[in-house]
């Protein structure tokens, strides 16, 4: 498997098809794409050339910290740890970029695969278009 990972300054074409199939055909959410997409760093995954994973990452509200969504992988590339892959990319980025604390707001289903990854959950669980979710972070460089 060639796998190749990119740290990109705008959204591609790829990434935006990678969250479609994922979060709107897969899970059924509609309000998919925002305005944060044009300000956000996007990271992309392509195995053997096709496009596989992708996430995004905002600066945070603290001096320091970043906050990654829109972590997707679709289905035929899933059991080959590419979300873990995805992640690791952008915590290096947020290093690189004098992050302390990367924050997500993971879907409650899979806050064991954050957990395994070094998050903790903070604050209670909440609704995001009729889906549970929870606030986690990461300590970075530690």
């Amino acid at each position: 498997m060639d796998i190749k990972e990119e740290v990109l300054e705008e959204i591609r074409p790829a990434c935006k098809e990678i969250r479609h199939a994922v979060f709107v055909e897969e899970q059924g959410f509609v309000n998919e794409f925002d305005e944060q997409d044009g300000t956000a760093i996007h990271f992309l995954i392509s195995v053997d050339g096709e496009p596989a994973a992708t996430a995004r990452m905002m600066t945070g509200e603290r001096k320091g910290e970043f906050h990654v969504g829109r972590v997707a992988v679709r289905k035929k590339f899933r059991k080959h740890h590419l979300g873990s892959r995805i992640m690791r990319l952008a915590e290096r980025e947020a290093v690189r970029r004098g992050g302390r604390v990367i924050a997500l707001s993971a879907q409650c289903r899979v806050q064991p695969f954050y957990e395994s990854l070094g998050y903790t959950a903070r604050g209670e669980v909440y609704l995001d278009e009729y889906c549970e979710h929870i606030h986690m972070e990461k300590q970075l460089g530690q």
